[in-house]
């Protein structure tokens, strides 16, 4: 792990996405953080130790799933596929695929391994996985303005981990999607193992990029200032949430991602930068979506 001091930084972006705004000096204290994302070699002596079942494993309660056909509710995660060609970016599900057997040792579904990517990062981990680990391990998740903070790699005011370009000198420092999405694409086409890329200013690596990271975080729409009032936002419902109670879905609590993914593209989401925020129910894992933990100092 790497000590970070603690201090006053700039959080959040004006100039991106509405969910980052609005952008103002957030104040963290001292902490700890992993140097690397948790792999699969990581996660994998966790579950040999404790013999953890992840939520992706266990069986679906019906009851949860009003309409759905119980053929349906088997144990899976949410697998991306790329398209053949062109299609509706406004469709999220011309690339995600409910894949049955899908979880973090078997990351493609059934006949795939992790045997040749120890050292990738784990995937398909819901918060309670993440938080499951992060226990075990005598550590915690990190918390948003943590993760952002220690992106950012004491750079102030930059777009990105290493300054304001996407690709300076036209070389990929994160493991970000390379090309059209969601078919064509000329980089690494999937996680890479930790490491790959260049470190950022405080020695951490893979800080964006790579795959999603979870934090304590609940989502709420908008930052929230000091000068805010309070709200609660774990017991309060928010859109995302209200739609997919609409749609027959649970209403399951949203957490903040950071730091985007090996599926971030500057033609469909430019969120492989420390600002970026995404919110993520609690209990859905992806193939795009890991952690890394985080201790007090």
């Amino acid at each position: 792990m790497v000590e970070l001091p603690g201090g006053t930084f700039r959080m959040g972006s004006e100039d991106f996405y509405p969910d980052e705004r609005p952008a103002h000096d957030h104040e963290v204290a001292a902490f700890w953080i992993d140097r690397y994302e948790v792999t699969n070699e990581d996660y994998a002596a966790f579950v040999d130790d404790t013999g953890y079942v992840t939520v992706a494993e266990r069986e679906l309660d019906p009851a949860k799933f009003p309409g759905a056909d119980p053929a349906d509710l088997v144990p899976g995660s949410m697998v991306f596929t790329p398209t053949a060609g062109p299609t509706d970016l406004s469709d999220w599900r011309n690339w995600w695929r409910w894949q049955p057997g899908a979880y973090w040792r078997r990351p493609e579904g059934p006949g795939s391994s992790i045997d040749e990517k120890l050292r990738h990062p784990v995937v398909h981990i819901a918060y309670e996985d993440a938080a499951a680990y992060a226990s075990w391990a005598g550590l915690r998740l990190p918390t948003e303005a943590e993760q952002e903070y220690a992106a950012r790699g004491g750079l102030v005011g930059a777009k990105f981990a290493w300054g304001d370009e996407p690709y300076p000198g036209a070389t990929a420092l994160a493991n970000s999607w390379l090309g059209r999405f969601p078919y064509d694409n000329q980089g690494v086409g999937g996680t890479a193992p930790v490491g790959s890329y260049p470190p950022n200013g405080y020695g951490l690596y893979d800080m964006t990029g790579n795959v999603w990271e979870w934090t304590t975080d609940f989502y709420t729409p908008r930052h929230l200032r000091l000068a805010d009032r309070p709200v609660d936002a774990g017991k309060r419902t928010n859109l995302l949430a209200r739609a997919s109670a609409q749609e027959g879905f649970p209403d399951i609590p949203r957490r903040v991602l950071k730091g985007g993914s090996h599926l971030c593209s500057p033609d469909y989401c430019l969120r492989f930068r420390p600002a970026a925020r995404s919110p993520q129910a609690e209990d859905t894992g992806m193939s795009h979506i890991g952690f890394r933990c985080a201790r007090d100092a």
